[in-house]
């Protein structure tokens, strides 16, 4: 407002009885609180046409560069929704899970990395505990605790902006699994952002949360506490890869361990459902002659709590831990331990063959992406989707090698997607 506005003198002469200055004090009242109102929501809030909601502003990237991952359709809110959580419990949209203090310094000594790791060590949000942390397990038994068909489990380690395709794969369980549940261990997905991109399927009744794991509560009474309070303290190197990267490696094995169910990768189609399969993990590649698995991977993982395999998992973790060696705590881990007791007795557990989760390896997976140039492609095309509706329960698609591929229309990909989508948005 203009000086002029708050100028006495034009004001008293213009009254000219007590009654009129009265009217004419309180209007003018009114008028700079009403302005002030304005004035702090235009400052603090944006208004969102698509979705008629109010955005605050500390939820827009400070650079106005972020763009949404994914567009949906507008939705009403329902009711029956989960509320968006308050600011006291929810990581801010900065996405506090940023991958910079994460990835170590290239070509220094292990003193030199260590050294590194203890000054950095204040600014990795996922070692931290916090009031958010303190609440997993709780809020775990209350999501399962609704009815859940089957229950599910994802891992998301990257700033939530980056979830975009990963999509496909919550949209793909859900088609097979109406009725499960499914909870993402993320803390950027635990947020208002993260909200925002699973609303789509909670709006249409599928019952799917992000959760902030408890690192220290998930390792408790395992051989990896030991390892995790080594690691907390910066006396166990991390080593090259970054540290996110193999700690999803060991929370997939400890949330099993702890709450049974299906663990999956988020690059992961599943084709149908899993009912009847229990206790298992899948073969990646196997002798054609022998028909003996030759590697195992952990992108796929079902099992019972407290299975004892689980715990020979996690034993191996923390005892043979190598942050240099990409897989190495992964799906070499997995298989070095298989090798190891495969013939002892009291594990009880299944070792499917390659086709049931992957069923195309990470050398040949980029042919699934592109469209047919020919009538033999074509025919190729309509040959493997055949192949897949029969032992394949899912596909792992390889993300480290396929997540810059585009898919093209008419692939296979771009086939199995649509079949299996819920919203079959920007596929393409």
């Amino acid at each position: 407002m203009s000086q002029k506005m708050f100028d006495y003198r034009p004001l008293s002469r213009t009254a000219k009885n007590p009654i009129f200055s009265t009217i004419s004090f309180a209007a003018i009242l009114f008028l700079i609180y009403t302005d002030s109102i304005v004035s702090n929501l235009s400052i603090t809030t944006t208004f969102d046409f698509e979705t008629n909601e109010i955005i605050d502003a500390h939820e827009t990237d400070h650079n106005n560069q972020e763009q949404p991952t994914l567009e949906f359709e507008s939705t009403t809110l329902n009711t029956t929704a989960p509320l968006i959580p308050t600011q006291e419990r929810v990581v801010e949209e900065e996405d506090s899970e940023t991958q910079g203090p994460l990835i170590p310094p290239d070509n220094v000594s292990k003193e030199e990395r260590l050294v590194w790791f203890r000054r950095k060590l204040s600014e990795l949000e996922i070692l931290k505990s916090n009031n958010l942390t303190r609440q997993f397990h709780s809020r775990v038994l209350e999501f399962f605790n609704s009815g859940c068909e089957e229950q599910f489990f994802m891992t998301w380690i990257a700033p939530a902006r980056f979830f975009g395709r990963e999509f496909f794969s919550l949209e793909s369980l859900f088609k097979a699994h109406p009725t499960g549940c499914l909870m993402i261990l993320s803390r950027s997905l635990d947020s208002r952002r993260g909200y925002r991109i699973l609303k789509p399927l909670v709006d249409r009744g599928f019952k799917v949360n992000a959760v902030t794991p408890d690192l220290a509560f998930l390792f408790k009474n395992t051989p990896a506490e030991a390892w995790f309070k080594e690691m907390k303290s910066g006396n166990k190197d991390p080593g090259e890869i970054p540290i996110a990267q193999n700690l999803s490696n060991l929370v997939r094995l400890a949330v099993l361990y702890k709450y049974g169910g299906v663990y999956l990768d988020t690059d992961f189609i599943v084709l149908k459902p899993f009912r009847g399969l229990k206790n298992l993990i899948g073969a990646q590649s196997m002798d054609m002659k022998s028909k003996n698995w030759t590697r195992l991977n952990n992108a796929v993982l079902i099992f019972d709590a407290n299975h004892p395999l689980l715990l020979k998992f996690i034993e191996e973790f923390a005892s043979s831990f190598d942050g240099n060696k990409w897989g190495h705590n992964g799906p070499y881990l997995v298989s070095r331990v298989v090798e190891r007791i495969r013939k002892k007795p009291g594990y009880n557990f299944t070792v499917l063959p390659p086709m049931a989760f992957y069923p195309v390896d990470w050398i040949r997976i980029n042919r699934l992406f592109q469209k047919p140039a020919n009538q033999g492609d074509s025919i190729w095309v309509q040959d493997k989707l055949l192949q897949l509706s029969g032992e394949t329960s899912g596909v792992h698609l390889w993300n480290k090698h396929t997540s810059n591929l585009r898919i093209e229309e008419g692939s296979v990909m771009g086939r199995l997607i649509l079949e299996h989508c819920i919203l079959c948005q920007h596929i393409y």
